[in-house]
């Protein structure tokens, strides 16, 4: 009998919580651009009793992808697909944000939706700074949407010369992200499958940790104040709302953004944050 396959590409914080989440009882496949942080996470995961596969891969080369996804298929069925890799403002420039957070994104949908098995599922882990985005013309959301990914990085609105710094660069990725997935629903939906995306608000990872170090800290630190919860997310609160999306109890749900912010978003839209 062959065996379901998870895989989550990404192995920071969150994607080692996923893996955890989801792995038990399948055959994990883990990714990364760093080998040796796969590697090290991997030991981690067979020493708790994981089946555990390993692949680099580069989210904003095509090819690299490609080669991802087949070999995925080749481990048994792909039943659930995580994707998790990204860059931050304070990690890269506004070029590596547009290559990576948006263009790798329609990636893996692109080539995820050709090997996906039949009720299986996938989330994208977006990010709250998508909904803090600037309002994007119904032209340009379509185009993010729709465009083949092999051109989205030339279209105008995509152009690096757009975005005055990484940090609004990363919240048009971040609603890109967004548009994607829903576009993607009815091509996973043609084999039988769902996709949803996740936004985040401020999680306690590393990636998390040094944006609350940057320029902009005091004021992610004075929205988790103003938020339902008032506390950092963890790793631990996305694996939980990504296992629910990939279940069965979510089959009803597909080309949809859960955002999981501790009511960050609510604080800032209903004026108790300003």
């Amino acid at each position: 009998m062959e065996r379901d396959v998870a895989v989550v590409i990404g192995v920071g914080g969150m994607g080692q919580a996923i893996a955890r989440r989801i792995g038990a009882g399948a055959q994990l496949l883990i990714a990364d651009v760093s080998e040796a942080r796969l590697r090290s996470v991997a030991d981690q995961l067979e020493g708790e009793g994981y089946a555990v596969a390993t692949s680099v891969v580069d989210v904003s080369s095509h090819e690299s992808v490609v080669a991802l996804a087949k070999y995925a298929g080749t481990l048994g069925m792909v039943r659930s697909v995580v994707h998790t890799a990204g860059l931050s403002p304070v990690q890269a420039p506004v070029s590596a944000i547009l290559a990576v957070d948006l263009l790798g994104v329609a990636l893996v949908l692109d080539e995820f939706a050709d090997v996906v098995a039949p009720r299986g599922a996938g989330v994208v882990i977006a990010s709250m700074a998508g909904h803090l985005a600037s309002s994007l013309a119904p032209d340009v959301e379509r185009q993010l949407a729709t465009t083949p990914a092999s051109e989205l990085l030339a279209l105008p609105a995509t152009s690096p010369d757009r975005f005055p710094d990484s940090g609004q660069a990363y919240s048009f990725a971040k609603r890109a992200n967004q548009v994607r997935v829903q576009a993607a629903s009815t091509t996973w939906g043609a084999r039988g499958a769902r996709v949803n995306s996740i936004s985040p608000g401020v999680i306690a990872t590393p990636m998390g940790t040094a944006e609350l170090t940057s320029e902009h800290g005091a004021l992610m630190r004075m929205m988790v104040d103003a938020s339902n919860a008032k506390r950092l997310g963890t790793p631990a609160d996305i694996a939980a709302a990504t296992e629910f999306l990939l279940s069965p109890g979510a089959s009803f749900i597909s080309g949809t953004d859960l955002l999981v912010d501790g009511g960050s978003i609510a604080a800032i839209q209903t004026g108790a944050f300003g």
